[in-house]
C-alpha cells in the first residue's frame, strides 16, 4: 500500500511514541515545531523533514506565514493527513486542514475542544452539566449574573491549556477591577462559579465515532491548586468494575459523540460536585493527556495512548479495519513535582511498585503501578511526605519543564 504524508505539528515537545509508531507501519512524518526546540531530543529516524516556526510568545505562531509555508510544502507533497500534537496545536491543525481541504476536524469542531466557552454552551445545550457560566461580552449579562450566581467565581481563559491563567474571584468589586485590568483581552475569558468538590480525568480514544477505550482517574492535587499554590502533583487510576469509573466511561462518551468527535485521542474532565456529588464537565481536549498521564494510563492498561492514536490514524488513511487490544487490570498512581535540584536522586523511591522514573528537569516524576489500589494510594502518600519535606521547590526552575 503507497505510504502516507502526515504532518505532525507541536509548539511542545511531545509526540515521540506517536511519530515512531507512524514510521513503523511505513508512513512519511514531516514535523512542524517551534524554533526554540530544535534540540529536543526528537524521534529523528522516523522523522522526514522538520520545519521551524518562530514564537511571538509561548506557544503562539503567526498563523499567516504557517498557512503561507505549509502552501510551498504542498507543491512537492501531498499531504494525506495533518495531526496536532498538543492543545495549543488544534486550532493551527484545523486552519491548515480547512485551507488546503485536507479531512479531519475542521474550525467549527475544534472550537468544541479549544474554546471553553464553547464547550460550556454545547454540553449545556446536550444536557450535560456544567458549572453555572456566562460570557464577560456584555456588562448587563455579567451583572446578572453575580447577582444569580454566588461567589466565589473562577475567571478563566477560554484558550489556554491546563489551570493556566485561571483566576479565583471572591467579591463583585474584585470581578469588575480583574475585568477592568484584561482591556482588550477581556473577551478572550469566561466567568463561572467555583464548584467544590473532587476532580477526574478520562482518557479515551476514539474510532469511527466509537469509544473504543477509556482510562477514568482522580486527581489527588488538582492542577489549579498546584499551578496557584505550588506543590505535588497526583493522579490515580480507577477500577474498571467501580460505579465512578463507569458512570465517567458513559457520560465521556456522551459528550464527545455531542461534540462531534470522530476519531484521535482525546482528555477530559470532570468534577464531582462536594454538595450535591453530580457530575459536572470542566473541559476536554481533541489530543492525548499532559503532565504524563500517558505513562499512568500505560501503567495499568498496557495501552500506549500515543501509539494506539498512531494505528488509528493510519487505519484511516489506509482504509484498514483497526482493533485495540484488550486493556489489563492493575491500578497506577503517578506524582510529579518540582524540586530544587536538576536531576533527583530515585534511590529513596526504589520498589516493586515503582515501574517509572520520568527524566524530567528540576522535576522528581514516578509511575506506580500494583494489583491493590490501597498499595497505590499508600506509595503515593509516602512519596508525597518525602517531597514535600527534602525535596520540593516553589520557584520556578532555570528551565522549562516538558509539557
Amino acid at each position: 500500500m503507497k505510504e502516507k504524508i502526515i504532518v505532525c505539528i507541536s509548539c511542545y515537545y511531545k509526540g515521540y511514541d506517536f511519530m515512531d509508531e507512524m514510521q513503523k507501519l511505513g508512513n512519511r512524518v514531516i514535523l512542524i515545531t517551534s524554533e526554540n526546540l530544535r534540540d529536543k531530543h526528537w524521534p529523528w529516524h522516523a522523522i522526514e523533514e522538520t520545519f521551524y516556526m518562530p514564537e511571538s510568545k509561548p506557544s503562539v505562531w503567526n498563523l499567516d506565514h504557517l498557512v503561507q509555508g505549509f502552501s510551498y510544502l504542498m507543491q512537492t507533497r501531498k499531504v494525506d493527513a495533518v495531526v496536532a500534537l498538543d492543545d495549543y496545536d488544534v486550532e493551527k491543525a484545523a486552519l491548515i486542514r480547512e485551507t488546503f481541504r485536507i479531512p479531519g476536524m475542521g474550525q467549527t469542531t475544534h472550537r468544541y475542544f479549544r474554546d471553553k466557552l464553547a464547550m460550556r454552551q454545547k454540553a449545556d445545550q446536550s444536557t450535560i452539566n456544567v458549572p453555572e457560566f456566562t460570557a464577560v461580552f456584555n456588562n448587563d449579562e455579567i451583572h446578572h449574573f453575580t447577582q444569580e450566581v454566588s461567589a466565589p467565581w473562577v475567571l478563566k481563559p477560554r484558550s489556554e491549556a491546563s489551570a493556566s491563567g485561571i483566576r479565583k474571584i471572591n467579591s463583585e468589586y474584585e470581578l469588575w477591577e480583574a475585568l477592568n485590568a484584561l482591556g482588550d483581552e477581556r473577551h478572550l475569558f469566561l466567568l463561572e462559579s467555583f464548584k467544590p468538590g473532587d476532580v477526574y480525568h478520562v482518557d479515551s480514544l476514539t474510532f469511527n465515532n466509537d469509544t473504543i477505550f477509556t482510562s477514568a482517574s482522580q486527581y489527588l492535587a488538582p492542577p489549579m491548586q498546584v499551578s496557584h499554590e505550588g506543590g505535588v502533583f497526583m493522579t490515580k487510576t480507577l477500577g474498571t468494575d467501580s460505579d465512578e469509573f463507569m458512570e465517567l466511561s458513559d457520560l465521556n462518551s456522551q459528550l464527545l459523540t455531542a461534540f462531534g468527535l470522530k476519531n484521535g485521542a482525546t482528555h477530559t474532565e470532570f468534577i464531582k460536585g462536594k454538595d450535591d456529588r453530580k457530575w459536572y464537565f470542566l473541559e476536554t481536549s481533541s489530543r492525548v493527556g499532559g503532565a504524563h498521564i500517558p505513562d499512568l494510563v500505560e501503567a495499568a492498561t498496557h495501552i500506549n495512548i500515543w501509539r494506539e492514536w498512531a494505528r488509528i490514524e493510519d487505519a484511516l488513511l489506509k482504509n484498514k479495519e483497526y482493533k485495540i487490544a484488550d486493556p489489563e487490570g492493575y491500578y497506577a498512581g503517578l506524582i510529579i513535582a518540582l524540586i530544587k535540584d536538576q536531576s533527583p536522586d530515585y534511590r529513596d523511591f526504589e520498589s516493586e511498585e515503582a515501574i517509572k522514573f520520568l527524566p524530567i528537569d528540576y522535576h522528581i516524576g514516578i509511575v506506580f503501578r500494583s494489583d491493590d489500589p490501597d498499595v497505590i494510594q499508600e506509595k503515593l502518600d509516602d512519596a508525597a511526605v518525602t517531597i514535600q519535606e527534602e525535596m520540593l521547590s516553589i520557584l520556578p526552575p532555570k528551565t522549562k519543564p516538558t509539557s
